[in-house]
């Protein structure tokens, strides 16, 4: 399963890459306005981006109506080989992504709630579909549970779309989507530091660092 960090901040972006974990980038208009406080235009922002990492990496159009779409996407996409555009689900959504896919320009259809609208994204060439799991979990709804949904649709019918588990809150959300076969999930920084975490990891070190330091009090590996 990839994985890749949903945000705009380059520095988490270059730390987390220094784990070897990270296939991708996913940003949003929200995580752009933040990185943009300290005065860096979008363009430098998405540039250093595109850059920094040599997977995927989702910019998201900012308009409405299909010609606006696709005329941003080209900019978009212009910045960098490895640019996926971020398309609404939307009727006009729609109508950019069958232009794109002409274009050969691959998109990552985002804000998807059903499985329903992650059949009609792949039909239309999405490269990925970003299924909101955790605004789903905020409504009462079992996010996850729409990721075996679209999970089985695909293998229904031989789509070859990506699912990109999207709006992550936690460890389990990324266990859930490992088991269900999802191809990717996007998760932010915080969330990706605790997936390596567990109390009883950091128990059994500090238990071998305290044995050792009785054979070695400074701590060392004499070799």
């Amino acid at each position: 399963m990839k994985i890749f960090i949903d945000t705009a901040n380059i520095e988490e972006i270059k730390e987390a890459n220094e784990f070897g974990l990270i296939d991708g980038v996913t940003t949003n208009p929200s995580l752009i306005m933040k990185a943009s406080k300290g005065g860096k235009s979008f363009k430098a922002i998405a540039t250093e981006i595109l850059r920094e990492v040599n997977g995927p990496v989702s910019l998201e159009v900012v308009a409405e109506k299909a010609e606006d779409m696709v005329e941003q996407a080209l900019k978009l996409h212009a910045l960098g080989s490895n640019a996926v555009i971020k398309i609404p689900m939307t009727l006009q959504g729609l109508k950019a992504m069958k232009i794109l896919k002409e274009k050969e320009i691959k998109v990552n259809t985002t804000l998807i709630f059903n499985a329903i609208q992650a059949l009609l994204a792949a039909k239309n060439g999405a490269a990925f579909v970003s299924p909101f799991v955790g605004r789903l979990d905020d409504i009462g709804e079992d996010g996850m549970a729409i990721i075996d949904q679209i999970k089985t649709e695909y293998t229904n019918y031989g789509y070859k779309t990506e699912v990109l588990v999207a709006s992550i809150r936690n460890p389990v959300h990324v266990l859930r989507a490992a088991l269900m076969g999802a191809d990717a999930v996007t998760i932010p920084y915080d969330v990706i530091k605790k997936l390596a975490m567990h109390p009883k990891t950091d128990e059994g070190l500090n238990r071998f660092l305290d044995d050792w330091k009785k054979v070695s009090p400074d701590g060392s590996l004499p070799l």
